[in-house]
């Protein structure tokens, strides 16, 4: 069972973990040989089964984000193209496809928009129940599609459940510390949160002129009431200090895998304990927080990886 948490300001509740899935999330296909597998879900599933770590979570299969939910960041032009394109009638899309950049990384595939409405309300959901304190951690190893923008698709990302997420928890906590710790840069949650103070984004990725989503340079600081709210720099450099100067009431991680030696999509060849030990070791575990994963293009790897980001969540 979860422990009690010692006094500590104004968290006083057990640690619970909520995990959110619903099944019907494995059977998304985008289109043959794309790196994004959906069934991975399946698999990170059947071995919180095998390993138990359902008995000591409250497991959740989520509601679906209606198309207000996604509004709050999306421009409804965008939704309404999403909800309304499918395979047998994209043809008739040309100019829509082109302008939200829908097509190549990011293909029309049967049930579309029912993929993207499952893994956002997840994440949806996963914040509310944070300002609910009906947990303290939250998991949604669907979402974490963090290169969507306000008004297109970028690399195998439609709606940015991750900003959707975000921007509920300043109805209860006034610092959200966000770390992406994927190698590509986490762009679309950067950019939605550039110019305020009450988002902190600090995203650690490969920086590079070839090297996708091509931004995220080290002196991209935010803007107006958000400069200096947003760094890309070395994890164990400066997250201890970001924690200590900011002071955050709920962290959102994004668990990004492809920075392992064993992603095709990344290029850091870290070692698999990184995901864990980055976060174990640095991250203040008295704050609520809520864990996602990436798009990436490993299966089995990353499913380990997202067991073993589970099991240290059940022992803080």
């Amino acid at each position: 069972g979860a422990e009690s948490q010692g006094p500590g300001p104004a968290r006083t509740m057990a640690k619970t973990v909520a995990y959110f899935y619903n099944p019907d999330v494995r059977n998304f296909h985008h289109r043959a040989g794309h790196p994004m597998k959906p069934h991975r879900f399946a698999l990170t599933h059947s071995l919180v089964l095998h390993y138990g770590l359902y008995k000591k979570m409250i497991v959740f299969k989520p509601y679906q984000a209606s198309q207000h939910d996604m509004c709050l960041f999306h421009s409804e032009d965008y939704i309404d193209f999403l909800q309304r394109v499918s395979p047998t009638n994209m043809q008739g899309f040309t100019n829509s496809l082109n302008a939200f950049d829908v097509g190549d990384d990011c293909p029309v595939f049967p049930r579309l928009f029912e993929f993207c409405f499952r893994y956002t309300g997840a994440s949806l959901q996963g914040a509310t129940q944070l300002n609910n304190k009906i947990c303290e951690i939250a998991i949604n190893w669907a979402g974490g599609l963090h290169h969507a923008k306000k008004f297109e698709a970028s690399r195998f990302c439609y709606v940015n459940d991750i900003v959707i997420g975000i921007l509920e928890l300043p109805k209860y906590h006034p610092r959200v510390l966000y770390i992406d710790i994927d190698s590509h840069h986490g762009d679309g949650v950067q950019e939605a949160f550039y110019l305020t103070d009450r988002v902190v984004t600090v995203s650690f990725h490969k920086y590079g002129k070839y090297f996708f989503p091509g931004t995220g340079d080290m002196y991209e600081v935010g803007a107006e009431s958000g400069r200096y709210y947003c760094l890309n720099h070395l994890f164990q450099q400066v997250i201890n200090q970001v924690v200590d100067f900011y002071q955050p009431t709920c962290i959102v991680l994004q668990c990004g895998a492809d920075s392992l030696g064993c992603d095709r999509l990344g290029c850091f060849n870290l070692m698999k304990t990184f995901p864990i030990v980055s976060t174990s070791s640095t991250l203040p575990r008295t704050l609520p927080s809520i864990q996602m994963s990436a798009p990436a293009s490993g299966i089995r790897t990353h499913a380990i990886i997202w067991i073993r980001s589970a099991r240290q969540s059940l022992k803080t």
